[in-house]
């Protein structure tokens, strides 16, 4: 075994002992705490568990380290306090809205690729936060802003459709702020859609819904969202493949 994990398991060891130590320090702590307040000496704790009164004790005062999960498990019921135990959170575990993110990483990334302003979760209703809109870029050149919708997973579509509407009517007195003098930019909308059967399904279940909710071209969005080309006018639908690395096309049945 090399050298080097052999410390890292020692290192290991020793840690985990003096946590250990100091869990069972409080934890005896509670217990006799707890005993105390249901007036039960330590006999009567340990004839609930099968115990030594002297094995109370010693838990009692911090040495119940080497005691068994069982053990703790049970002196817990029979205080009507069941123990809990748990890992820490696994700081390689993905979030929860993992799949969600990685549509909008993707999405920020080609909006800096192609040259335009970006923002993160641009509430439409300043007044309430909850009514935002996953991505918005701001093309200056072409002077449009894009709202982009990312669907990990479908849920509602008749009330995510008229939420997608609603935003693309509110964003329209920002695209009059900025816009000035030569007047306001133009507002298109696009979904971002996860490549998953699930989602595949349910657009095959409803071809006419979608067809005439998502009018645009979803080739000329994705060169759009891709190369940086003008989006087209109508609210469009594009595909996002599972790991978040590309766009494209939604071919119409």
């Amino acid at each position: 075994m090399p050298r080097r994990n052999r410390l890292s398991k020692a290192g290991a060891r020793l840690e985990g002992r003096r946590l250990a130590r100091q869990a069972a320090g409080k934890l005896g702590h509670d217990l006799r705490a707890a005993r105390k307040r249901r007036g039960w000496s330590q006999r009567e704790l340990g004839d609930k568990v099968d115990l030594d009164p002297s094995r109370i004790a010693q838990i009692e005062g911090g040495d119940g380290a080497g005691g068994s999960l069982e053990v703790w498990c049970a002196l817990g019921q029979a205080l009507g306090m069941p123990l809990r135990v748990e890992l820490g959170r696994d700081a390689k575990e993905e979030p929860d809205d993992a799949g969600h993110l990685g549509m909008q990483e993707l999405a920020l990334r080609l909006g800096r690729e192609t040259g335009r302003g970006r923002t993160f979760e641009l509430p439409t209703r300043p007044a309430n936060p909850s009514h935002s809109i996953d991505v918005c870029l701001r093309d200056d050149v072409q002077r449009v802003l894009i709202l982009e919708e990312c669907w990990n997973m479908f849920g509602n579509i008749n009330a995510s459709v008229r939420s997608t509407r609603r935003k693309i009517a509110e964003a329209a007195a920002l695209a009059v702020a900025i816009g000035g003098e030569r007047g306001p930019y133009r507002v298109a909308a696009v979904w971002i859609v996860r490549d998953t059967r699930r989602n595949r399904e349910i657009l095959a279940r409803y071809p006419e819904v979608f067809a005439s909710s998502f009018i645009g071209s979803s080739s000329g969005w994705v060169r759009a969202l891709s190369a940086g080309g003008a989006p087209p006018e109508e609210m469009g639908l594009v595909w996002c493949d599972v790991r978040a690395t590309r766009l494209f096309p939604w071919r119409r049945g």
